[in-house]
Protein backbone atom coordinates (compact mmCIF):
# COMPACT_ATOMS: atom_id res chain seq x y z
CA UNK A 1 0.00 0.00 0.00
CA UNK A 2 1.42 3.30 -0.94
CA UNK A 3 -0.25 5.66 1.87
CA UNK A 4 2.18 8.19 3.46
CA UNK A 5 2.76 7.16 7.51
CA UNK A 6 3.57 11.12 7.20
CA UNK A 7 0.38 12.80 6.46
CA UNK A 8 -1.56 10.17 9.15
CA UNK A 9 0.85 10.51 12.26
CA UNK A 10 -0.81 12.02 15.06
CA UNK A 11 -4.25 12.75 13.22
CA UNK A 12 -7.54 11.60 14.04
CA UNK A 13 -9.82 10.07 12.23
CA UNK A 14 -13.60 9.63 11.98
CA UNK A 15 -14.85 6.61 9.61
CA UNK A 16 -18.68 6.34 9.78
CA UNK A 17 -20.00 3.13 8.36
CA UNK A 18 -16.60 1.67 9.79
CA UNK A 19 -18.11 -1.79 10.78
CA UNK A 20 -19.52 -1.95 7.41
CA UNK A 21 -18.18 -4.26 4.62
CA UNK A 22 -15.95 -1.23 2.85
CA UNK A 23 -15.70 0.70 6.31
CA UNK A 24 -13.68 -3.05 7.79
CA UNK A 25 -10.86 -2.82 5.01
CA UNK A 26 -10.52 1.22 5.51
CA UNK A 27 -9.95 0.38 9.09
CA UNK A 28 -7.85 -2.34 8.19
CA UNK A 29 -5.49 -0.02 6.58
CA UNK A 30 -5.72 3.34 9.17
CA UNK A 31 -4.23 1.05 11.87
CA UNK A 32 -1.47 0.73 9.54
CA UNK A 33 -1.40 4.60 8.63
CA UNK A 34 0.24 5.91 12.24
CA UNK A 35 -3.03 7.64 13.15
CA UNK A 36 -3.02 8.89 16.53
CA UNK A 37 -6.76 8.10 16.92
CA UNK A 38 -9.32 5.79 14.75
CA UNK A 39 -13.13 6.29 15.86
CA UNK A 40 -15.68 3.81 14.47
CA UNK A 41 -18.68 4.15 16.23
CA UNK A 42 -21.26 1.04 15.65
CA UNK A 43 -24.59 2.59 14.03
CA UNK A 44 -26.30 0.88 17.58
CA UNK A 45 -24.37 3.63 19.31
CA UNK A 46 -24.81 6.39 16.77
CA UNK A 47 -27.75 6.93 14.46
CA UNK A 48 -26.33 9.63 12.03
CA UNK A 49 -29.90 10.34 10.79
CA UNK A 50 -30.26 12.19 14.34
CA UNK A 51 -28.40 16.07 13.84
CA UNK A 52 -27.90 15.87 17.50
CA UNK A 53 -26.43 12.63 18.30
CA UNK A 54 -23.90 14.20 14.45
CA UNK A 55 -23.46 16.97 16.98
CA UNK A 56 -22.47 14.65 19.77
CA UNK A 57 -20.26 12.44 18.24
CA UNK A 58 -18.03 15.12 16.66
CA UNK A 59 -17.87 17.39 19.57
CA UNK A 60 -16.72 14.09 21.47
CA UNK A 61 -13.68 12.94 19.03
CA UNK A 62 -12.84 15.64 17.75
CA UNK A 63 -11.98 14.47 14.54
CA UNK A 64 -9.26 16.16 11.82
CA UNK A 65 -10.29 14.15 8.89
CA UNK A 66 -14.35 12.32 8.11
CA UNK A 67 -14.31 9.44 5.69
CA UNK A 68 -17.97 8.87 5.34
CA UNK A 69 -18.99 5.31 4.66
CA UNK A 70 -22.60 4.96 6.05
CA UNK A 71 -24.69 3.96 3.76
CA UNK A 72 -28.21 2.42 3.09
CA UNK A 73 -27.81 -0.34 0.39
CA UNK A 74 -28.85 -3.53 -1.08
CA UNK A 75 -28.93 -4.98 -4.61
CA UNK A 76 -31.55 -4.04 -7.14
CA UNK A 77 -33.96 -6.32 -5.17
CA UNK A 78 -33.80 -4.36 -2.35
CA UNK A 79 -33.63 -0.42 -3.67
CA UNK A 80 -36.83 -1.54 -5.57
CA UNK A 81 -38.34 -2.66 -2.27
CA UNK A 82 -37.28 0.25 -0.26
CA UNK A 83 -36.23 3.32 -2.77
CA UNK A 84 -37.67 5.91 -0.01
CA UNK A 85 -35.60 4.19 2.80
CA UNK A 86 -32.66 4.55 0.43
CA UNK A 87 -33.19 8.11 -0.55
CA UNK A 88 -34.13 9.43 2.66
CA UNK A 89 -31.28 7.31 4.84
CA UNK A 90 -28.70 8.65 2.44
CA UNK A 91 -29.58 12.20 2.04
CA UNK A 92 -30.25 12.67 5.85
CA UNK A 93 -26.97 11.28 7.21
CA UNK A 94 -24.52 13.09 4.37
CA UNK A 95 -26.90 16.14 4.64
CA UNK A 96 -26.50 16.65 8.80
CA UNK A 97 -23.34 15.42 8.62
CA UNK A 98 -21.35 17.52 6.42
CA UNK A 99 -23.32 20.18 7.30
CA UNK A 100 -22.17 19.71 10.90
CA UNK A 101 -18.78 18.91 10.28
CA UNK A 102 -18.70 22.51 8.60
CA UNK A 103 -20.06 24.20 11.74
CA UNK A 104 -17.56 22.23 13.50
CA UNK A 105 -14.39 23.20 11.66
CA UNK A 106 -13.58 19.68 10.51
CA UNK A 107 -10.12 20.06 8.26
CA UNK A 108 -11.69 17.70 5.56
CA UNK A 109 -14.34 15.26 4.86
CA UNK A 110 -14.17 12.47 2.34
CA UNK A 111 -17.06 11.32 1.28
CA UNK A 112 -18.31 8.17 -0.61
CA UNK A 113 -20.75 8.64 -3.82
CA UNK A 114 -22.69 5.80 -6.13
CA UNK A 115 -21.41 4.52 -9.49
CA UNK A 116 -25.49 4.65 -9.42
CA UNK A 117 -25.45 8.17 -9.78
CA UNK A 118 -24.56 7.99 -13.51
CA UNK A 119 -27.47 8.36 -15.77
CA UNK A 120 -28.95 5.43 -17.37
CA UNK A 121 -27.22 6.03 -21.31
CA UNK A 122 -24.01 7.64 -19.78
CA UNK A 123 -21.16 6.86 -23.06
CA UNK A 124 -18.81 4.51 -21.58
CA UNK A 125 -16.20 4.41 -20.23
CA UNK A 126 -18.17 6.64 -17.65
CA UNK A 127 -16.47 10.03 -17.03
CA UNK A 128 -16.99 12.66 -14.20
CA UNK A 129 -18.46 15.09 -16.62
CA UNK A 130 -21.03 12.93 -17.64
CA UNK A 131 -22.70 12.73 -14.16
CA UNK A 132 -25.22 15.60 -14.83
CA UNK A 133 -26.11 14.27 -18.51
CA UNK A 134 -29.34 12.24 -17.88
CA UNK A 135 -31.44 10.39 -14.95
CA UNK A 136 -30.18 7.40 -12.75
CA UNK A 137 -31.28 3.75 -14.23
CA UNK A 138 -34.69 3.61 -12.58
CA UNK A 139 -34.52 0.56 -10.13
CA UNK A 140 -31.89 2.60 -7.75
CA UNK A 141 -32.68 6.16 -9.06
CA UNK A 142 -33.25 6.92 -5.54
CA UNK A 143 -30.31 5.48 -3.94
CA UNK A 144 -28.34 7.10 -6.96
CA UNK A 145 -29.81 10.97 -6.34
CA UNK A 146 -29.83 10.84 -2.79
CA UNK A 147 -25.81 10.14 -2.86
CA UNK A 148 -25.27 12.33 -5.99
CA UNK A 149 -26.79 15.62 -3.88
CA UNK A 150 -24.07 15.37 -1.21
CA UNK A 151 -21.42 16.20 -4.24
CA UNK A 152 -23.49 19.40 -4.91
CA UNK A 153 -23.37 20.50 -1.02
CA UNK A 154 -19.89 19.70 -0.89
CA UNK A 155 -19.57 21.73 -3.82
CA UNK A 156 -21.52 24.47 -2.69
CA UNK A 157 -19.92 24.50 0.62
CA UNK A 158 -16.27 24.65 -0.82
CA UNK A 159 -17.25 27.91 -3.00
CA UNK A 160 -19.12 29.63 0.04
CA UNK A 161 -17.39 28.62 3.37
CA UNK A 162 -13.90 26.87 1.78
CA UNK A 163 -14.75 23.48 3.41
CA UNK A 164 -12.62 21.14 2.18
CA UNK A 165 -14.87 18.14 1.10
CA UNK A 166 -14.04 15.45 -1.58
CA UNK A 167 -16.36 13.29 -3.33
CA UNK A 168 -15.04 9.88 -5.00
CA UNK A 169 -17.38 7.46 -6.98
CA UNK A 170 -16.56 3.78 -6.48
CA UNK A 171 -17.77 1.41 -8.61
CA UNK A 172 -19.30 -2.12 -7.61
CA UNK A 173 -17.02 -3.55 -5.05
CA UNK A 174 -16.61 -7.43 -3.94
CA UNK A 175 -14.34 -9.38 -1.63
CA UNK A 176 -14.03 -10.99 2.09
CA UNK A 177 -16.13 -9.41 4.40
CA UNK A 178 -18.75 -8.94 2.19
CA UNK A 179 -22.44 -8.98 2.18
CA UNK A 180 -23.98 -12.45 1.42
CA UNK A 181 -27.20 -11.85 2.27
CA UNK A 182 -29.98 -13.53 -0.31
CA UNK A 183 -32.26 -10.62 0.36
CA UNK A 184 -29.68 -7.91 0.23
CA UNK A 185 -26.43 -8.62 -1.33
CA UNK A 186 -25.36 -7.50 -4.60
CA UNK A 187 -24.26 -10.02 -7.78
CA UNK A 188 -20.73 -11.57 -6.84
CA UNK A 189 -21.78 -12.61 -3.02
CA UNK A 190 -25.40 -13.79 -4.29
CA UNK A 191 -24.03 -16.08 -7.10
CA UNK A 192 -20.88 -16.87 -4.81
CA UNK A 193 -23.63 -18.34 -2.24
CA UNK A 194 -25.77 -19.80 -4.65
CA UNK A 195 -23.22 -21.60 -6.56
CA UNK A 196 -21.34 -23.58 -3.52
CA UNK A 197 -24.86 -24.08 -1.78
CA UNK A 198 -26.09 -25.52 -4.78
CA UNK A 199 -22.60 -27.51 -5.02
CA UNK A 200 -23.19 -28.81 -1.62
CA UNK A 201 -26.91 -29.74 -1.87
CA UNK A 202 -25.90 -32.16 -5.38
CA UNK A 203 -28.70 -29.76 -7.11
CA UNK A 204 -27.67 -29.40 -10.85
CA UNK A 205 -29.21 -25.73 -11.47
CA UNK A 206 -29.12 -22.54 -9.99
CA UNK A 207 -31.38 -19.41 -11.58
CA UNK A 208 -29.69 -15.79 -12.18
CA UNK A 209 -31.57 -12.59 -12.26
CA UNK A 210 -32.01 -10.68 -15.87
CA UNK A 211 -30.77 -11.68 -19.15
CA UNK A 212 -27.04 -11.63 -18.08
CA UNK A 213 -26.53 -9.26 -20.85
CA UNK A 214 -25.81 -6.50 -18.78
CA UNK A 215 -22.15 -5.56 -17.81
CA UNK A 216 -20.24 -4.36 -14.28
CA UNK A 217 -16.85 -2.98 -13.81
CA UNK A 218 -16.20 -4.64 -10.47
CA UNK A 219 -13.24 -3.25 -7.42
CA UNK A 220 -11.86 -5.67 -5.13
CA UNK A 221 -12.47 -3.90 -1.86
CA UNK A 222 -9.08 -3.74 -0.16
CA UNK A 223 -8.34 -1.63 -3.33
CA UNK A 224 -11.13 0.80 -2.59
CA UNK A 225 -10.01 1.33 0.24
CA UNK A 226 -6.27 2.36 -0.30
CA UNK A 227 -7.48 4.50 -3.06
CA UNK A 228 -9.79 6.00 -0.49
CA UNK A 229 -6.88 6.99 2.08
CA UNK A 230 -4.46 7.66 -1.43
CA UNK A 231 -7.12 10.52 -1.61
CA UNK A 232 -7.48 11.50 1.63
CA UNK A 233 -3.54 11.88 1.52
CA UNK A 234 -3.08 13.64 -1.87
CA UNK A 235 -6.79 14.98 -3.29
CA UNK A 236 -8.12 18.14 -2.48
CA UNK A 237 -10.18 20.03 -5.37
CA UNK A 238 -14.04 19.84 -5.92
CA UNK A 239 -14.09 17.79 -8.97
CA UNK A 240 -15.44 13.96 -8.47
CA UNK A 241 -13.69 10.97 -8.89
CA UNK A 242 -13.85 7.62 -10.00
CA UNK A 243 -12.81 4.33 -8.43
CA UNK A 244 -12.83 1.49 -10.04
CA UNK A 245 -10.35 -1.12 -11.86
CA UNK A 246 -11.64 0.28 -15.59
CA UNK A 247 -12.58 -3.45 -16.75
CA UNK A 248 -15.89 -4.50 -17.80
CA UNK A 249 -17.48 -7.81 -17.77
CA UNK A 250 -21.26 -9.16 -18.25
CA UNK A 251 -22.97 -10.67 -16.12
CA UNK A 252 -23.37 -13.97 -17.99
CA UNK A 253 -19.56 -13.69 -18.49
CA UNK A 254 -19.22 -12.96 -14.27
CA UNK A 255 -21.58 -16.29 -13.70
CA UNK A 256 -19.51 -18.29 -16.37
CA UNK A 257 -16.21 -17.46 -14.50
CA UNK A 258 -17.97 -17.93 -10.89
CA UNK A 259 -19.19 -20.99 -11.68
CA UNK A 260 -15.45 -22.26 -12.41
CA UNK A 261 -14.02 -20.99 -9.70
CA UNK A 262 -16.41 -22.77 -7.32
CA UNK A 263 -16.56 -25.92 -9.00
CA UNK A 264 -20.82 -25.62 -9.71
CA UNK A 265 -21.13 -27.70 -12.79
CA UNK A 266 -24.54 -27.19 -13.21
CA UNK A 267 -26.77 -25.21 -15.48
CA UNK A 268 -27.62 -21.48 -15.17
CA UNK A 269 -30.91 -20.42 -16.03
CA UNK A 270 -31.74 -16.79 -16.52
CA UNK A 271 -34.81 -15.55 -15.16
CA UNK A 272 -35.40 -12.54 -17.47
CA UNK A 273 -38.89 -11.53 -15.44
CA UNK A 274 -36.50 -9.76 -12.97
CA UNK A 275 -34.46 -6.39 -14.37
CA UNK A 276 -30.96 -5.87 -15.20
CA UNK A 277 -30.53 -2.43 -13.80
CA UNK A 278 -28.27 -0.56 -15.95
CA UNK A 279 -27.27 -1.67 -19.68
CA UNK A 280 -23.43 -0.93 -18.93
CA UNK A 281 -20.89 0.00 -16.59
CA UNK A 282 -16.88 1.03 -17.17
CA UNK A 283 -15.46 3.50 -15.78
CA UNK A 284 -12.75 6.18 -17.28
CA UNK A 285 -9.75 5.91 -14.15
CA UNK A 286 -7.99 7.94 -15.33
CA UNK A 287 -8.53 10.97 -13.03
CA UNK A 288 -7.50 9.10 -9.93
CA UNK A 289 -4.31 7.97 -11.31
CA UNK A 290 -3.68 11.60 -12.41
CA UNK A 291 -4.71 13.40 -9.44
CA UNK A 292 -3.75 11.11 -6.58
CA UNK A 293 -1.69 7.81 -8.47
CA UNK A 294 -4.57 5.12 -7.80
CA UNK A 295 -4.73 2.12 -10.04
CA UNK A 296 -6.27 -0.60 -8.74
CA UNK A 297 -3.98 -4.18 -8.52
CA UNK A 298 -5.85 -7.09 -7.98
CA UNK A 299 -7.37 -8.97 -11.10
CA UNK A 300 -10.72 -10.43 -10.80
CA UNK A 301 -10.18 -13.63 -11.13
CA UNK A 302 -7.57 -13.17 -7.82
CA UNK A 303 -10.20 -11.55 -6.08
CA UNK A 304 -12.95 -13.45 -6.75
CA UNK A 305 -11.33 -16.03 -5.70
CA UNK A 306 -9.90 -14.57 -2.14
CA UNK A 307 -13.77 -13.68 -1.69
CA UNK A 308 -14.58 -17.60 -2.34
CA UNK A 309 -12.25 -18.72 0.11
CA UNK A 310 -13.07 -16.03 2.93
CA UNK A 311 -16.59 -17.15 2.67
CA UNK A 312 -15.75 -21.01 2.29
CA UNK A 313 -13.95 -19.85 5.26
CA UNK A 314 -15.54 -17.81 7.16
CA UNK A 315 -18.90 -16.47 5.84
CA UNK A 316 -21.08 -19.60 5.42
CA UNK A 317 -20.47 -20.17 9.08
CA UNK A 318 -21.45 -16.80 10.17
CA UNK A 319 -24.70 -16.75 7.96
CA UNK A 320 -25.36 -20.76 9.59
CA UNK A 321 -25.50 -19.08 13.00
CA UNK A 322 -27.34 -16.22 12.41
Amino acid sequence: MGNEIGFWSGKTVLVTGGSGFLGQHVLAQLSASGCKSVIAPAKSEYDLREREQIVHLLKSSEPDLVIHLAASVGGIGANRLHPAEFFYDNAIMGIQLLECARRLKVRKVVCLGTICSYPKLAPLPFREEDLWNGYPEETNAAYGLAKKMLLVQAQAYRQEYGFNCIYLLPVNLYGPRDNFDPQTSHVVPALIRKMLEAKARGERTITCWGTGSASREFLYVEDAAEAILLAAERYDKPGPVNIGSGHEITIRELAALLSKLTGFEGELIWDRTHPDGQPRRRLDVSRAEREFGFLARTSLIDGLQHTIEWYQRCGASLHSRA
